[in-house]
């Protein structure tokens, strides 16, 4: 265009009337790019699909994107850039091919493929995907819009933890029970006295030649051990920004990957799993004994959880004043010496009570501990899987800082 009025000018200017002639040669030719970019119909459509479908913090998820466009003209090499939310980070953009007219029921499909890391918890929207697409002169440019957003779900993320003791199931696991159980025999059954109307196929022969009376085979009754976590959600044991979204008090984040953690390494030991909050309000459903696959449909239900209005922790400690439970870890940011103080009654009903604080302050793990509470720090930029290490370490009841 500018090149068009500098020969308009020129031509004035010099008397040179063929520059006139190479003027409208110059606007025409720009009329035109500008009309097929424009004005010719092109449709496009984009289908998004993440592999893997949902992705914990710290992981990649690799984004695959199908364009299929329609067009009467060809069009030349463009760029392409799909949008990116805060949370997500990669490189979402790249050189969009050049393509072939594709009329009537015929149409081109183009495969783009990118990675972006899971920097933040949530819900993220992942687009729309926008695409510049330039004439065959390379003349006019235009921006398309194709397609919506598309929801990625991002899951806390959850840190190998080490084994609850120095043996398999030393907390009293499902993995405890069957190593018991080894060298016994397949026909380890509990005989009991006969009742009219038993099978006489299960007479236990030798225990009735042993007591001088009919006794029966009883099969034992194998029950699965319970487990709880507890995440607490309390708003005035986090910082205000816990309460307004996932993903934004890094201390909290670091609370829910702690919970989810703790979960996957109960249910690796064999527990089934509660996870609650300190009002005993469930945060998901409970997970069985070596569910992999239910720890990480946790996982997702957990992508969207925030703290909650203030929240005492006297509900749970009554949850638990008349009953004896298995493993009991608790999950909580800001806790004082009021706090621990009355935390201390749960932990004579726990197998195994846990106390890991984001942000103790004083002597709050101390006095924990001396209530029987087997207490760590866990630090949003520290080391999760030492913390708990240091917490359940056989035989002892520390603090670990």
């Amino acid at each position: 265009m500018l090149l068009a009025v500098a020969c308009f000018f020129l031509a004035h200017e010099f008397s040179i009337p063929e520059l006139l002639y190479v003027c409208v040669l110059l606007l025409a030719v720009v009329a035109a790019s500008v009309l097929t970019v424009h004005l010719v119909g092109r449709s496009e459509s984009v289908t998004r699909a993440f592999l893997p479908d949902s992705v914990t913090v710290g992981r990649t998820v690799r984004v695959r994107l199908d364009v299929t466009v329609r067009s009467a003209l060809p069009a030349a090499q463009g760029t392409w850039r799909d949008q990116l939310p805060a949370g997500l980070d990669g490189d979402a953009g790249g050189v969009f091919p050049a393509l072939s007219s594709a009329t009537g029921t015929r149409s081109e499909a183009v495969a783009l493929e990118y990675e972006i890391e899971a920097q933040r918890r949530g819900v993220r929207t992942v687009g729309p995907l926008t695409v510049t697409s330039t004439d065959p002169f390379g003349f006019a440019r235009r921006r398309h819009v194709v397609g919506g957003p598309v929801s990625l779900t991002v899951a806390p993320a959850i840190v190998d933890l080490g084994a609850v003791g120095d043996l398999p199931g030393e907390a009293g696991g499902s993995v405890h029970t069957s190593t018991n159980q080894l060298g016994q025999g397949a026909d380890n059954l509990v005989p009991r006295h006969y009742v009219p109307g038993d099978s006489m196929r299960r007479i236990h022969w030798r225990a009735s030649a042993h007591r001088d009376e009919l006794m029966v085979r009883q099969e034992e009754q194998e029950t699965t051990p319970q487990a709880v976590v507890v995440l607490d959600r309390g708003i005035h044991r986090w910082s205000p920004e816990a309460f307004r979204a996932p993903g934004e008090d890094p201390g909290f984040e670091e609370g829910v990957s702690a919970a989810i953690s703790v979960v996957a390494r109960l249910a690796h030991e064999g527990f089934t799993v509660h996870l609650l909050d300190v009002d005993g309000a469930e945060l998901g459903d409970r997970v069985e004994a070596h569910d992999l696959a239910g720890v990480e449909v946790l996982a997702a239900d957990l992508a969207t959880t925030v703290a909650r209005r203030d929240l005492p922790l006297e509900p749970l400690v009554r949850r638990f004043q008349a009953t004896m439970t298995g493993p009991l870890v608790l999950v909580t940011g800001r806790i004082d010496e009021a706090d621990a103080e009355v935390l201390a009654p749960l932990a004579a009903h726990s197998a195994l009570p846990v106390l890991l604080a984001v942000a103790p302050q004083h002597d709050a793990l101390e006095r924990a501990a001396r209530a029987g509470w087997r207490a760590a720090v866990v630090h949003p930029d520290g080391d999760l899987a030492a913390s708990w290490a240091a917490a359940v370490e056989r035989g002892a009841s520390r603090v670990d800082a």
